[in-house]
């Protein structure tokens, strides 16, 4: 069973992957997971845990937005949240220098028409500056294009 405090229970243990059709993340004692002989495996609980020692499942729907089906500690979310700073960035950008922040615009076609010109803009600017071989300054939104 899950104590209370989730992140405490589970912190030091090893991911073993998600269980889709019990929709929880598992993980199970780390002594088990990487050969090491623990002098503590019987305060692990009662019972005999096998070769995987204590497990853990947590139920992602515990907390939607902390427990994803892929874990926080594994490579695989690693990699894919390295993509979020690229996205971040691109929302900055709409918000702060495309004035999105503090608009005034109503209606879902005319905000739809505007965003579009929008990405418009800022992938025409870059295709530019590959065009004329300046790759390095295909992010800046200062330089001109055609210089």
């Amino acid at each position: 069973m899950i104590g209370d405090n989730l992140e405490k229970d589970y912190a030091s243990m090893s991911y073993m992957g998600f269980e889709s059709d019990r929709r929880t993340l598992k993980y199970h004692c780390p002594a088990a997971a990487y050969g090491i002989t623990c002098q503590n495996r019987g305060r692990c609980g009662e019972g005999n845990y096998g070769e995987y020692g204590r497990v853990v499942r947590i139920p992602i729907e515990k907390d939607r937005r902390m427990w994803t089906p892929i874990a926080r500690s594994s490579y695989a979310f690693e990699r894919i949240y390295k993509g979020r700073t690229a996205v971040e960035r691109v929302n900055s950008r709409i918000d702060n220098v495309f004035g999105f922040e503090f608009h005034y615009i109503r209606g879902k076609a005319k905000m739809t028409l505007r965003m579009s010109l929008a990405l418009i803009v800022m992938l025409a600017m870059a295709v530019g500056r590959i065009k004329r071989n300046r790759e390095e300054d295909m992010r800046s939104l200062v330089l001109p294009v055609a210089a």
